[in-house]
Order: structure tokens, then sequence, then C-alpha cells
């Protein structure tokens, strides 16, 4: 596992050098494919051919790299059908909605402003 790299509570990560839950979080779900892997992985267990062939341009490389640093940081967990998100994995689904509701109320704001920009 990649406990040196994985952020994780507590550890220096990007924007904190005390680790602060929220800044390892944003660090761990800001690596590339991270989220999308978790959005896959939302309705069950999928091994690594699925994901992979879901998520078009993510390179074997990267998955096992992020299965592994979402797996040090006890998101995800290897299982007999491949992958699956742990029960932390799964409690952030509300966390992602409530985001994605912030982030729609940010779009309109700024479009707002800005009539000419694509939606």
């Amino acid at each position: 596992m990649s406990t040196n790299r994985t952020p994780l509570p507590g550890r220096p990560v990007r924007g904190s050098t005390t680790g602060r839950p929220l800044m390892a979080a944003m660090d761990l779900l800001s690596r590339r494919w991270a989220l999308r892997i978790i959005w896959e992985l939302r309705d069950g267990p999928l091994g690594a051919r699925p994901l992979l062939a879901r998520c078009e341009g993510l390179s074997s490389s990267v998955l096992y790299q992020r299965l592994d640093e979402l797996t040090t940081a006890d998101l995800v967990a290897p299982s007999e059908a491949g992958y699956t998100l742990t029960v932390v994995g799964m409690s952030l689904s509300p966390a992602l909605q409530e985001l994605n509701v912030w982030a729609d109320t940010w779009a309109e704001a700024v479009h707002a402003r800005s009539p000419e920009q694509p939606h």
C-alpha cells in the first residue's frame, strides 16, 4: 500500500502542513480519477477490467495507484468480486451530493454574471 504518499488526516498534505481532515480529503479526492473510481463503485463491486472499461482514458497503472490510495484511506476495499466501497466510502455519497448542489448554485451565479459563457 502507498501509505507514504496517500493523503491522510494528521499528515502534511497539499495546502495544509497540519493535515487537517478536510484538506487531506480534498487532496485525496482531487487526484486524477479518484472521484470517478468512487462513482463507478457506487452500485457495487467491480474488478479492474470493468473499471478500466468504464473509465475511458484511465491507464491501468493510474487505476492501481488510485485503488491503492483509496484502499489505504479506507474508502475502497478489495473483495472477492473486485473492489468495493467501504462503509466510509459509501458515506461520502451524501457529502458529494451536497457539493453537487453547491456547484450547481455556483454555476448559476457565474452564468448569471457572464451569460455569454456556455452552460
